[in-house]
């Protein structure tokens, strides 16, 4: 029997620790720092706006860990010494390990502006800000938010929900401009503003003013303009956690370096989730992953691995979804903020401006590449088995219907959908009724 150690409590260490007990008899101990047990992380902004309990969002009862042979420390690692095979902790304590599995995830990024340490300033990315922001808020009146993101959005509609004025700092034309396409990100431009948030684009952050205490009483853009504040957001991305590795033998060049297998350049110490940096790129994605289902998917996979059935990282095509205060976003395969060499795309969207759907396809094999859907759920199996088959953009348009998984009650805009698409494209696509999706995977 190994002892496994496991540095970091999130979705992706402690998935790695469930299917290690599911599959060996080893002995298990996580350690973190930044709570003594799993939660949900993208749940945090729904405890902050009182739709649910911090003890709502951790997915296991607390007597789950003992009950499985899952220990668990809350301590904070200093050091890593791989030839003793030893962590040095912040208790003073040392703890040795047999294997060992890094997954520390990411800290928000900093640029060195100045007041970016006042008090009032911060991220959104552990338990420790939500805390934070739980302070900050008492007597705030207005906020600024630096960064087109995910975690700014979030932000924004947590400050809002408190009757916090929230003014966005956004650099580019668009919110999340460098992910989404012109159109897709103008709709979302409409949606923030009509929920009352400010949105400044073109606009950088230059400074934060301190207030003569060390608080925050404002910020200065890179335009001139200065903007009373409270609070300041920095969500201009994440970094991964993994600076106090720097004194050990272990490769870290952004990420803690890995390769398919999770392996660094050390024996038997590997990392995952936020904090893994691969060595080349798996099935065209980005070379760090900082996604919550990627980070479950590495902690199953390694656990194989662990368990002495090796296996390799593989995600499969991309997916991902999130929320825009009311508009849901979903996004299969690869939807470029600006339209590759060799593609074609296609956009509709409602009248009402709250729905949409972008879908890119191969100009020269009609190959489909990747959809963005506003406001529209699809099922992901259905766009799962089309990527990888490399379903043409006819197949993918004409089964709209069976790939809609909104509720029967919802209104459905496949044929709007489609006519547009035929006026555009001259392609002949015939909508086809509504099937069983479970048949399309079969017949594929």
């Amino acid at each position: 029997m190994e002892k496994i150690v496991i540095i970091g409590n999130g979705i992706a260490g402690v998935t790695a620790a469930r299917h290690i007990r599911k599959n060996s008899d080893n002995e298990i101990l996580i350690i973190s720092a930044e709570t003594e047990h799993f939660f949900s992380r993208t749940a945090l902004m729904y405890v902050f706006m009182g739709h649910m309990r911090f003890q709502d969002i951790k997915p296991y009862e607390d007597w789950f860990w003992e009950k499985n042979r899952i220990d668990l420390k809350f301590d904070y690692v200093e050091r890593v010494d791989t030839d003793t095979k030893s962590l040095q902790l912040k208790s003073g304590q040392s703890v040795n390990y047999d294997k060992l599995i890094i997954a520390t995830g990411s800290k928000p990024n900093k640029f060195g502006w100045p007041g970016e340490n006042l008090n009032g300033v911060q991220g959104l990315y552990s338990y420790q800000d939500l805390e934070m922001l739980e302070e900050n808020s008492k007597t705030a009146k207005s906020a600024v938010i630096v960064g087109g993101g995910l975690i700014g959005i979030e932000m924004a509609e947590m400050m809002i929900s408190r009757g916090i004025e929230v003014t966005l700092l956004v650099r580019e034309s668009v919110f999340w401009g460098n992910v989404l396409p012109q159109k897709d990100g103008e709709l979302i431009n409409r949606h923030i503003k009509e929920h009352h948030a400010k949105l400044r684009l073109h606009t950088e952050l230059k400074e934060i003013v301190d207030d003569g205490n060390g608080n925050v009483a404002a910020v200065i853009t890179q335009n001139g303009e200065k903007i009373d504040c409270q609070i300041v957001g920095l969500t201009v991305g994440v970094t991964p956690n993994v600076n106090f590795l720097k004194e050990s033998n272990i490769q870290i060049d952004r990420g803690v370096v890995v390769n398919e297998y999770f392996e660094s350049n050390i024996q038997d110490v590997y990392a995952i989730g936020d904090c893994a940096q691969f060595t080349k790129s798996v099935n065209g994605r980005r070379n760090i992953e900082q996604v919550w289902y990627t980070g479950r998917i590495m902690g199953e996979t390694l656990a194989q691995t662990i368990c002495g059935n090796k296996m390799a990282y593989n995600p499969g095509p991309w997916f991902n979804s999130a929320k825009f205060f009311d508009i849901e976003y979903q996004t299969y395969g690869w939807v470029f903020a600006k339209l590759q060499e060799g593609e074609k795309d296609f956009y509709w969207e409602h009248p009402k401006g709250k729905i949409a759907l972008h879908i890119v396809w191969d100009s020269s094999t009609s190959v489909f590449k990747g959809i963005n859907v506003f406001g529209i759920r699809m099922r992901h199996q259905l766009f799962d088995q089309w990527l990888k088959g490399q379903a043409k953009v006819e197949e993918v348009m004409a089964n709209l219907k069976t790939a809609n998984f909104d509720p029967e009650f919802y209104s459905h805009y496949e044929k709007d959908i489609i006519q547009k698409f035929v006026e555009e494209t001259h392609k002949n696509v015939d909508l086809k009724p509504k099937t069983w999706w479970r048949k399309l995977i079969t017949n594929a």
